[in-house]
């Protein structure tokens, strides 16, 4: 695009680096009328770190966990806080001149927030150990709705729980955003899944590779599951107790894995006593996992579902969506 008289728009380059930035803020933890923009300096990578500008960035309920005073929000440590995970964009800065990647070149990944800035502004400086390369049958925001969903369910399903043939697996939520990366692999390594989810859902989750579904607003899953070998519960006892009663739909010595952060204080207890194994799963920026996961995307055998897009003006809205709890698949902020 040209500007003034026909001279080139400079911003338009993302390797011509501004001095300021936009970005989505906190002054405070609080309610989502607590986000808004500000102009904050154009943060300064470090060591092997690049710098992406960042056109499109996921939100995840660790973010609104976080902005209310939970989640990781008592490691923020300065205000205001830009928060997000999530990053689709480009090179603006590299460590090195001949490093892998270049300027120019179009990455996505995961932001190690609050150790360092959040996704919800114009750059980012983040690890090279955390950006691979975008999928290239995908764009920005679609990218920016895989890194930190994905890698939570690839490491829940596939390092954790090694799904595999002839495993029977239960996967709860199966339609949200970490479920339906959940339900894709645990199809993609040939896993059995049943997979919960709301009427309005069951369908998806049939095209995303579920054997069996369970409408959870009108049946109980331990009435039409048993004996299983996994359960992958991306919901805890926040509602309806789910995770206590997972418990009972397993084998013996079967594996529970528990996700949401703060979502059930007493599994560990619970699962020892009912001879479960039972376990939390942290997730971690991690570029070669991320590699796998875009090889999948790139072949068809693994989708991302967008649904919702908002303009990082937005952010606030964004936020109140999320935490009606109804979204499938994922909700993305167009950043630039």
């Amino acid at each position: 695009m040209a500007q003034n008289g026909g001279m080139p728009d400079a911003s338009a380059d993302p390797t011509s680096v501004p001095t300021t930035m936009c970005a989505l803020v906190i002054d405070r933890t609080g309610s989502a009328d607590e986000l808004h923009l500000a102009d904050l300096p154009v943060p300064i990578p470090v060591l092997d770190e690049l710098l992406v500008k960042v056109n499109a960035a996921g939100i995840n309920p660790i973010d609104a966990k976080t902005r209310a005073g939970k989640g990781v929000a008592a490691a923020i440590t300065t205000w205001p806080a830009v928060l997000g995970g999530d990053f689709s964009g480009v090179v603006a800065r590299v460590p090195y001149a001949d490093f892998p990647l270049q300027p120019g070149d179009e990455v996505y990944g995961m932001a190690h927030f609050p150790r360092t800035t959040g996704t919800y502004a114009e750059y980012l400086p983040v690890s090279s150990l955390s950006v691979a390369r975008k999928p290239s049958n995908l764009s920005h925001v679609e990218a920016a709705a895989v890194p930190l969903a994905a890698l939570t369910a690839w490491g829940a399903v596939v390092d954790v729980a090694k799904a595999a043939p002839g495993q029977r697996m239960l996967i709860h939520a199966g339609s949200g955003g970490v479920g339906h990366f959940a339900v894709q692999f645990a199809r993609v390594f040939g896993a059995h899944v049943t997979a919960t989810g709301s009427a309005r859902n069951l369908d998806f989750l049939r095209e995303l590779g579920a054997d069996e579904v369970i409408d959870y607003t009108s049946e109980r899953f331990e009435d039409d599951v048993s004996g299983l070998d996994t359960v992958i519960d991306l919901i805890g006892n926040v509602h309806d107790d789910t995770g206590s009663r997972s418990l009972g739909v397993l084998r013996p010595g079967g594996l529970l894995v528990n996700v949401p952060s703060g979502s059930w204080p007493t599994m560990a207890a619970e699962a020892a006593a009912a001879g479960i194994r039972g376990t939390t799963y942290k997730v971690a920026p991690d570029a070669r996992r991320l590699q796998l996961i875009t090889a999948l995307i790139e072949d068809g055998s693994v989708r991302v579902h967008v649904d919702r897009i908002f303009e990082i003006a937005d952010g606030a809205e964004a936020h109140r969506v999320l935490e009606e709890g109804h979204t499938r698949g994922k909700i993305v902020l167009r950043v630039s």
